[in-house]
């Protein structure tokens, strides 16, 4: 078991771990009582939202409608409608609610209504309802450019105040996601992406296979796993001068670099037999351990206050997830079931931690709250659902999966839902990480 984690974590790092889910969503709402929303099941129980016909448009209103509805169609817990469900079609006398039939969208089952409003071409009105008792939710103006980003970035705003509204916080649509892009045999490089397929930008183009990238806290850098037919090396991508470098360290062995907040970076290197987890210093020298076990230690996580770190570790014989309190030094065993669970992902506010679990011919993905010690499994394929990743929201995961035939990521929440494929254009993806949030 020992030589297999080797070989699958040391050597190539192919695999991870993650996937598809339940869900319970408690959505926040309107000024005049609570919108709640109770997701029990992958395609159960989720929120039908509709935009009603533009007001006032110009000709850009259908665009924005567009982009907005593939925004949301994203999220695993909403349902975008379209006009024709409701009995005389999606039109609205205003933008405000003033006059609006809301009975008309409720017998459509619709949960949540969205309406817009055309100053000229250059000011638009976007409106959110609670479609039970007609209450306003919020609602924002907003300034839009002449080009086609321009509408496509206040799609952005508008659902990122959507998700601000519903789960408490838009990062999702505030954020940049890299992942692995394959381009043939032995070939992958470091791509970026806006989650819902916007910007997509290459970051890399070397001989080889790069793998695990990791942002830095100012969102300035990307390191990675390199691997050539020669070596390991560690890989840094810097996005201000756009150059790469690659450093080499003794031992041969560089899997999974990690930024601790404070900028300094975690990664797994070998130092005698097997590979243990080091502190490298903010100019990636080697300062020390971040854990003493003679086993097999790879795959660090770090929570957003830097004291705690997920990682995998074969101390007990196979391959299991354990959490360690960096300002202590107590190590506890997290995954409790099962014979290999591997690459941890600890959500950034550091109340839980995904892995994935070997189970049959494939993956699943697990979910342990550190608050209760519940495990949830919220994968349950088909295919094989590897590599989970927590956005900085702490709710979304994204994973990769091969459910759809081809190796691509996927996003979910961290209590389960109907997993959605995130647009990384043609190619195989795989190893999503969350870069930090942005203002939009």
């Amino acid at each position: 078991m020992i030589k297999n984690m080797v070989s699958r974590q040391t050597i190539i790092l192919r695999a991870a771990f993650l996937a598809c889910l339940l869900l319970l969503l408690p959505a926040r709402a309107e000024a005049d009582g609570p919108f709640t929303v109770q997701i029990v099941g992958a395609g159960g129980g989720v929120v039908n939202v509709l935009q009603a016909d533009p007001i006032g448009d110009t000709g850009r209103g259908a665009t924005l409608r567009k982009a907005i509805d593939s925004n949301l169609g994203l999220m695993p817990f909403i349902r975008v409608q379209s006009p024709g469900v409701v009995p005389g079609g999606a039109g609205v006398p205003s933008a405000s609610g003033k006059g609006v039939d809301f009975k008309r969208f409720s017998l459509a089952q619709i949960n949540m209504l969205i309406t817009s409003a055309w100053q000229g071409p250059s000011q638009v009105e976007l409106i959110c309802f609670s479609v039970a008792d007609g209450g306003f939710m919020f609602g924002n103006r907003y300034t839009v450019g002449a080009g086609e980003n321009d509408l496509l970035d206040v799609a952005d705003e508008f659902c990122a105040a959507f998700l601000d509204k519903v789960i408490g916080r838009g990062d999702f649509f505030r954020s940049v996601m890299a992942f692995v892009k394959s381009e043939g045999q032995g070939k992958k490089d470091v791509w970026s992406v806006q989650p819902n397929g916007r910007r997509l930008v290459r970051l890399t183009n070397l001989r080889g296979e790069a793998l695990s990238p990791a942002w830095s806290p100012d969102g300035r850098r990307v390191l990675f796993t390199h691997i050539d037919k020669r070596s390991h090396g560690l890989g840094v991508c810097d996005l201000d001068s756009k150059s790469v470098r690659r450093i080499k360290f003794p031992g041969n062995t560089v899997i999974g670099p990690v930024y601790m907040p404070d900028g300094r970076v975690a990664v797994s290197l070998t130092d005698g037999r097997n590979p243990s987890i080091f502190l490298l210093g903010r100019n990636l020298e080697k300062q020390g351990r971040l854990d003493d076990s003679p086993a097999i230690d790879v795959s660090p996580s770090i929570d957003a206050t830097g004291s705690l770190m997920a990682y995998t570790s074969s101390r007990l014989g196979s391959p299991q997830v354990f959490l360690k309190d960096l300002r202590s030094g107590a190590v506890r065993r997290v995954s409790q079931a099962g014979s290999y669970n591997t690459d941890p992902s600890i959500s950034p506010d550091g109340t839980m931690i995904a892995y994935a679990r070997q189970e049959g011919g494939g993956h699943r993905i697990y979910v342990q709250d550190l608050v209760t010690g519940q495990e949830r499994q919220v994968s349950f394929g088909p295919g094989s659902d590897e590599e989970p990743a927590f956005a900085p929201d702490s709710y979304f995961i994204t994973f990769m999966s091969t459910r759809g035939g081809s190796r691509g990521i996927y996003i979910t929440t961290r209590n389960g839902g109907e997993a959605r494929r995130l647009p990384t254009g043609p190619g195989d993806a795989a190893f999503p990480a969350w870069g930090p949030s942005r203002k939009l």
